[in-house]
């Protein structure tokens, strides 16, 4: 994965990549040679999809959650880790049964995100969360922490004056600073939770995140893939400490989390855009399945992250 990666940056071959949380079944393919029969993408306007004519029908989603009491058990296999001393972020996640009366594809052309991807009915993504941006050697990232509804009252005012929250979000901005310090200089927070609005078929969500940038070194194009091998899996879907962090995500969760909350993106040797693999649903079987989750500190509650997890079953389409 990464020397294909290297040689396509150093050619200057444009190319695109798909790759899972374990970083087990990378795709890693030149742009010309991504049939859209198999796979159609946009990330931010780098894109192999036009117009479709898609039905306009409002969307019916039901969610069939895991039960409280088997969440709850996770959840305090995690607490008693962190009371431990061994993780103080942990992005704990579920798998979601869901039905839907929309087509994988369907979602991909009508949901509104700026990382979208489709693989032939396997999965469907749609996520908010870029991953790292490159542009004239300037690396940036947009870790994402903190999610409530926007119809609450003072919503805004809540989620930037929540202990938990801001506790998550320090923790996960550090976190990105380090990874970004092993492949880039002048490392630096221009941006400290700044308030987004996400739009669901259910109404809106209000979204904290941060903007961190780095200088890369001048041969940073021929290091494209050991940049982001360095920089795996993503930060703000793991925890802290990340190493340490994944085995206990591992050992916790009770299902493979596959590509899900792993990277995708385009790069064209001297530009790269990606996203995290969040707000996904892919097809196993007969069923549809909505994976989702959010991080958990020792401040957390467990209730409001059922509740979390939860509210983030949506499809970005209004």
């Amino acid at each position: 994965m990464i020397d294909v990666m290297n040689n396509y940056g150093k050619d200057g071959i444009p190319f695109i990549f798909i790759i899972d949380f374990l970083q087990r079944m990378p795709v890693i393919l030149p742009v010309d040679l991504v049939d859209p029969a198999d796979v159609l993408y946009d990330f931010r306007g780098y894109t192999n999809a036009g117009a479709a004519m898609v039905p306009a029908d409002k969307i019916y989603l039901d969610k069939k959650p895991v039960d409280y009491a088997s969440y709850r058990c996770a959840f305090d296999v995690v607490r008693e880790r962190q009371l431990s001393g061994e993780t103080y972020l942990a992005n704990l996640t579920f798998p979601t049964p869901i039905s839907i009366n929309l087509t994988l594809k369907d979602i991909f052309f009508r949901s509104q995100a700026p990382y979208r991807l489709w693989c032939r009915d396997r999965f469907v993504v749609f996520s908010p969360e870029p991953f790292i941006r490159i542009d004239n050697g300037v690396i940036s990232s947009f870790p994402m922490k903190g999610t409530i509804d926007a119809s609450i009252p003072g919503a805004r005012e809540l989620l930037l004056d929540d202990e938990k929250e801001h506790a998550e979000h320090v923790t996960i901005v550090d976190l990105i600073r380090n990874d970004l310090n092993m492949v880039a200089t002048n490392v630096a927070v221009k941006r400290f939770r700044y308030i987004e609005t996400v739009e669901t078929h259910a109404g809106s969500l209000l979204q904290a995140s941060s903007h961190i940038t780095g200088t890369l070194p001048d041969d940073y194009r021929e290091r494209i893939g050991t940049i982001i091998g360095a920089l795996l899996p993503a930060g703000s879907v793991t925890g802290a400490p990340k190493k340490k962090t994944v085995e206990i995500i591992r050992e916790t969760e009770t299902y493979d989390r596959g590509y899900y909350t792993g990277i995708c993106g385009y790069c064209d040797g001297s530009r790269l855009d990606s996203g995290v693999m969040i707000r996904f649903i892919e097809k196993n079987g007969d069923k549809t399945i909505f994976k989702s989750g959010g991080g958990l500190t020792v401040y957390s509650d467990p209730e409001r992250e059922y509740r979390e997890m939860i509210d983030k079953v949506y499809v970005p389409i209004v």
